[in-house]
């Protein structure tokens, strides 16, 4: 099996059927949106970012947060890295953030050098590994003390390093203003564009901690409600983990009270029947969909399905019947414009409405009927037009925040080389492109 890299597009030679041009389609995608944003890609995040800092700044914000993953243990401060560990561990961080006057809300302020300056920069405070009794007495400690005795889940998405998943979900938290208790699951991402299959394999290899993780929390008399966001790839093993509780207790667990998809890669099918397998009592799902998602564009391309979860049209057969069918609610972002390059996490980039999620969130607010635009309330929101959108707690998005970085360069030789056996030159010769550090913008 032989593959070559044009100009700009991966195509895959001496291959025959319609499978090969789904592959050869797919994969020259990713490498389209590797190449396309590795021109524009701004200088990359030093290691030891989560090396924590003496103390915090005047004016700055402190978000704790507990931590499960099933990330295998790295030598350096950072914690955790991409490989998959044998059995589930537990971290407690403490993240600071700049002062209101020094960032924007919806954006994470990343150090460019280590340590960072909390006066300006996302910086840790307290970055501890603990075993699981430790993290349940910080679990418990802090329930007490929130309203609703509410935890919020958070399960990150593809191409995202640790620290890309801790900062994020700090910054969530923090825009947002719920009162909950943040709790992370972090599952072996290597953080890198081009590690698509591996990313995928993980999140399979996730699905159980996850499963357990869920049980430990909604079996805790202390915990009184468990609410669950996922992003992109995190929505599967979600899904998963969720299937496998209702098979092995007859349901989920009730303590389950609302499921957030967002920008779920998921094939439309397998969501089916995944959540079929959950019965008729589960969690109210609430899914945030864009039809011009790209990172998802290039999933389904890859994957060869009828469609991805994530970039449906809600007001299209069968999915408009089949979700009302199911009381779920789809929230259609199609029309909401952010910097999002792929538009593949678009609320993480408007302020005003994670603000508001946060509010709604407090409140136990149910979601809004899914058949209203989203994309248009929003608009009206950023406007001052707008006086509700509806639960606040489905706009709570996490994006990707490692889009291309040197890691990720590093890694597309090791990619062409799982791909066959043999790499031709031009694909040597665009390596050698990828590889390239990027210009530091001025």
């Amino acid at each position: 099996m032989r593959f070559a890299l044009g100009s700009h597009l991966l195509y895959l030679s001496g291959g025959k059927g319609r499978g090969m041009r789904q592959i050869r389609t797919g994969l020259a995608g990713v490498i389209w949106i590797a190449a396309g944003l590795a021109v524009s890609a701004c200088a990359s995040r030093p290691p030891g970012i989560m090396v924590p800092v003496a103390e915090s700044a005047p004016g700055a914000s402190r978000v704790e947060m507990v931590v499960a993953t099933t990330r295998a243990k790295v030598d350096t401060g950072d914690l955790y890295g991409g490989d998959r560990a044998t059995d589930p561990s537990f971290a407690e961080i403490t993240v600071s953030i700049p002062p209101a006057s020094a960032r924007a809300i919806g954006e994470v302020q990343w150090p460019k050098s280590v340590p960072g300056n909390p006066a300006t920069d996302f910086v840790t405070l307290k970055a501890d590994i603990i075993d699981q009794a430790e993290a349940k007495r910080w679990l418990d400690k802090r329930i007490e003390r929130t309203p609703h005795r509410q935890a919020l889940v958070f399960i990150h998405g593809y191409n995202n390093r640790f620290e890309d998943a801790v900062f994020r979900f700090a910054q969530i938290v923090h825009d947002a203003g719920a009162d909950v208790v943040p709790v992370l699951f972090t599952w072996p991402s290597r953080g890198s564009l081009l590690a698509y299959g591996y990313d995928r394999e993980s999140a399979s290899y996730s699905r159980d901690a996850l499963e357990k993780l869920l049980t430990i929390l909604a079996k805790d008399p202390d915990v009184g409600e468990i609410s669950i966001l996922a992003h992109s790839m995190g929505n599967w093993v979600t899904l998963e983990a969720l299937r496998q509780m209702a098979i092995r207790n007859g349901r989920v667990l009730p303590k389950i009270k609302t499921v957030m998809l967002a920008a779920p890669d998921v094939d439309v099918d397998i969501f089916r029947t995944q959540l079929a397998d959950m019965g008729k009592t589960r969690p109210r799902f609430a899914i945030f969909v864009s039809q011009d998602d790209r990172a998802l564009q290039v999933s389904q391309r890859v994957w060869g399905s009828r469609a991805r979860l994530g970039q449906i049209d809600p007001e299209a057969e069968p999915f408009r019947t089949q979700f009302e069918r199911e009381k779920i609610t789809v929230l259609d972002l199609t029309k909401l414009r952010t910097a999002d390059q792929l538009n593949h996490g678009k609320f993480a980039e408007s302020p005003e409405v994670v603000q508001m999620i946060g509010a709604r969130l407090a409140q136990g607010q149910t979601m809004s009927d899914g058949r209203e635009g989203v994309g248009d309330r929003i608009i009206q929101v950023t406007t001052g037009a707008a006086a509700t959108i509806g639960n606040a707690a489905g706009v709570i998005i996490s994006a990707p925040v490692a889009v291309v970085d040197p890691s990720t360069r590093e890694n597309f030789g090791a990619q062409v080389q799982e791909l066959g056996s043999t790499v031709t030159n031009t694909a040597t010769s665009t390596g050698r492109l990828l590889t390239t550090p990027a210009p530091v913008p001025q």
